[in-house]
């Protein structure tokens, strides 16, 4: 039997060998997106596909619950030296776009498999209908680029020359892929050793029970968080700003209930499968990794020590109605699952923030904008795609400190490129990066602030993909008396005669010296602003983060020569209005709320339901159509039989019960 001091050297051994698998594919990959931005994971797992140990230094953190164990069992006869692969969303429910290839590799000790090492990398392009493969407008899984079911990729440490072929032909940068994903087979054969290694120290038997012990650990802490959480059910809903291209609002709506120490996560009452590629491929699983993201950051702010494995994720059940957003069925496309997830953590954050109030932060941004350059190299004449930089927004205030600025808690994982290394490999020219004034809520702690980033291109029709541009309408909540914070942008030639704002469209075609400017949003704020010490505002302005008006408006502060006028700002604050509620959320959505209110959502929830998946999305958008001068749910149903009087085809569902005022 481990005791808890044979567990805690167990779990150092793997989480140093889940690092050293790390920093091989770190130091060895070639695409810029992996060995600087660093999206990519590695881990060990256990043999029947659960992680058991993740690296906390480098990587995404997106995956320290994924299973593989429905992957593993589509590909046969596993050999020692083998190494299997997907990219296909829809087999196994592994990889979660296509762009994402997850490999995994058994690790033999006398003949028995008793491990798995694995990990993916995010391949800068696969191919499909635009460059890098990710884009908002895209319908369908067929249009995000080539998909490889499980199977074996490496044969007894032969790789397959065929695979390898066939991907080189679809993809627009096959070096870039190859490259990444050999690194990443290092990175497995680096694990494996180090495994072994673990087996010989611990044996064959004890490790087997260790690696168990350490899941039924991480299982215990989280059962020890839910309980110093009281009972109860709450509901939270957020949005991202759009279902589609410049259509409307996806909604997604959580029930919380803590009962001891279990909680459910029902989503029903989320928008139903949408017609281009925000959809989240889950595959119905209860406790699919990316339906629990905002969980683990929940689990690891109130308890830093937690061991971040699969063991997290036993308490938790979630509720996703297939054919919604959260699971969508084939052929759906799902190539910006990243934007609804992050707006997914942020409906988590939300219902976690009404059961321990005191203890959660307000909104991150929410938003980690990746952008990606196609662009002609007139030095060389050769084609350039290349990732240029997240743009990634603020933290959300916590209980007792301002928000981190640029770097939103939840996406903080994606480092920046140094600039220097991206107008080396990239044609561009940086003439803007850093910090946006005013744009973190204000609060008793001030939400991180934005970041901004702007640069000029040199080549005709040079293609800029910026995927998961999101918050250009809905706000980052504040809480507790904190105020929402700053909204994303994106514009090409800010400030000319040939400005141009796109809002959240998420791709552009630039021309010779066209300069792109993206600004992300901002974090929450937390407390009442006029809490906040007159000195920290003043240092604020001083420091550039807040502008002298947005100081005196939002904090009731007036600077004077870079200082806090203690008398203006004592008779400013005196005039202070009333206690604010729980959250704050701008007053977008206030507005948007009049009309579409919970008691509407409920009764559009109810209609969309009883109709087929493929029916759904349509009504929804022709049902939004129809609601001008309406609201409500009274209004919903009246823009629904306009719709069934419109579109006889549209199979008429059973009669909507009503709901309770």
């Amino acid at each position: 039997m481990f005791d808890r001091t044979n567990l805690q050297v167990l779990a150092n051994h793997a989480r140093a060998a889940a690092e050293n698998m790390a920093h091989t594919l770190h130091r060895t990959a070639h695409s810029a997106f992996v060995k600087e931005t660093q999206d990519f994971t590695v881990m060990l797992m256990d043999r029947s596909g659960a992680t058991f140990a993740v690296p906390m230094d480098l990587g995404a953190t997106w995956y320290p619950g994924l299973s593989y164990h429905r992957a593993i069992a589509m590909v046969d006869d596993y050999r020692p030296g083998d190494v299997a692969f997907t990219n296909d969303p829809y087999s196994g429910h592994v990889a979660t776009h296509a762009p994402d290839t997850h490999l995994w590799k058994p690790v033999f000790v006398d003949g028995e498999i008793v491990a798995w090492t694995g990990g993916h990398i995010h391949n800068t392009d696969m191919g499909g209908a635009v460059p890098a493969s990710l884009s908002r407008a895209l319908t369908e899984i067929h249009q995000e680029g080539i998909r490889f079911p499980p199977m074996k990729l490496v044969n007894e440490g032969v790789f397959d020359e065929t695979i390898l072929r066939i991907m080189s032909t679809n993809v627009r940068k096959p070096d870039l892929n190859i490259g990444d994903i050999k690194a990443l087979v290092g990175a497995l054969n680096t694990g494996e050793r180090k495994i072994q290694a673990m087996v010989r120290k611990f044996g064959k038997a004890g490790f087997i029970e260790g690696v168990a012990a350490l899941l039924d650990h991480a299982e215990a802490q989280a059962r020890d968080v839910l309980r110093s959480m009281p009972d109860g059910t709450w509901e939270f809903a957020d949005y991202a700003d759009e279902d589609s291209v410049e259509a409307n609002p996806c909604r997604l709506k959580l029930t919380l209930t803590i009962r001891g120490d279990e909680a459910v996560l029902d989503f029903t009452g989320s928008d139903p499968q949408l017609g281009s590629s925000l959809n989240v491929p889950s595959g119905g699983d209860p406790r699919h990794t990316m339906l629990l993201v905002g969980v683990y950051y929940v689990l690891y702010t109130l308890n830093p020590k937690i061991l971040l494995n699969t063991g997290l994720t036993r308490p938790f059940t979630c509720i996703t109605p297939e054919g919604s957003v959260l699971n969508p069925v084939h052929p759906a496309a799902v190539g910006m699952r990243s934007l609804t997830c992050a707006r997914l953590r942020s409906v988590i954050f939300g219902a976690f923030s009404q059961a321990v109030p005191e203890r959660l932060p307000a909104a991150p941004a929410g938003n980690n904008c990746i952008v990606n350059v196609m662009t002609t190299d007139e030095r060389t004449s050769r084609t350039v795609i290349a990732a240029v930089n997240p743009v990634v927004g603020g933290g959300g205030a916590m209980p007792h400190r301002d928000g981190t600025n640029g770097s939103g808690a939840d996406a903080a994982y994606l480092k920046n490129t140094p600039i220097e290394i991206t107008e080396t490999e990239t044609p561009v020219e940086f003439v803007k990066y850093g910090l946006a004034r005013d744009s973190g809520g204000a609060g008793r702690w001030r939400g991180g602030l934005a970041t901004e980033m702007a640069f000029r291109v040199f080549a005709p029709d040079s293609r800029i993909t910026a995927r998961n541009r999101d918050r250009s309408f809905f706000r980052p909540w504040g809480v507790l008396g904190g105020k929402a914070a700053g909204l994303s942008d994106m514009v090409v030639n800010p400030g000319t005669e040939h400005e141009r704002r796109l809002g959240n469209i998420d791709t552009a075609v630039l021309q010779p010296g066209d300069v792109l400017d993206i600004r992300s949003a901002g974090g929450g704020g937390r407390g009442d602003p006029h809490e906040r010490e007159p000195w920290q505002v003043a240092q604020d302005v001083r420091r550039g983060y807040v502008s002298a008006t947005a100081a005196e408006r939002d904090y009731g502060v007036v600077i004077l020569d870079g200082e806090a006028d203690e008398q203006a700002t004592e008779r400013l604050r005196a005039r202070k209005g009333p206690a604010a509620g729980h959250f704050h959320f701008g007053p977008e959505r206030d507005g948007y709320e009049a009309q579409w209110t919970p008691l509407a959502y409920d009764r559009l929830t109810a209609i969309l339901r009883d109709l087929r998946v493929h029916w759904r999305f349509f009504a929804k958008t022709e049902i939004f159509r129809r609601m001008k001068g309406r609201s409500g749910p009274e209004g919903v149903q009246a823009a629904f039989d306009a719709v069934c009087e419109r579109f006889p085809e549209l199979p008429r569902p059973r009669p909507v019960r009503e709901t309770a005022e």
